[in-house]
């Protein structure tokens, strides 16, 4: 795994929204400063954060097989744009996730 790929790895957070698990990347700083200016849409950031999921085939269409979907970011964006109750949970997750992140680094410039 290269270095690039580890401090990635270090954003990713696990989270549940009605039952399902999701993965989540919290934004870098210079993400979350762009979210504010452009007052970027719930879904858009939902969208464009959410990077893993446990969904089965039957999760995501009537009818699938409880086969485990492999995430698939395009398949994600078509799913999540029917699914409201999703959206407001996955994006307080990771502007939660940014703001645990920000917090801790303020306390340490402090000490």
């Amino acid at each position: 795994m290269s270095l690039i790929d580890k401090i990635r790895k270090a954003r990713e957070v696990g989270v549940e929204v009605g039952g399902k698990s999701f993965t989540i990347r919290r934004p870098t700083d210079e993400e979350a400063i762009r979210i504010g200016r452009d007052d970027t849409d719930m879904l858009g950031i939902v969208k464009k954060f959410t990077i893993g999921w446990d969904l089965t085939e039957l999760d995501v269409i009537p009818g699938g097989t409880g086969a485990k979907l492999p995430f698939d970011a395009e398949l994600f964006g078509e799913w999540v744009a029917d699914q409201p109750a999703v959206w407001e949970p996955l994006a307080q997750a990771i502007m939660d996730a940014y703001k645990a992140h920000a917090d801790k680094r303020d306390t340490a410039v402090k000490n």
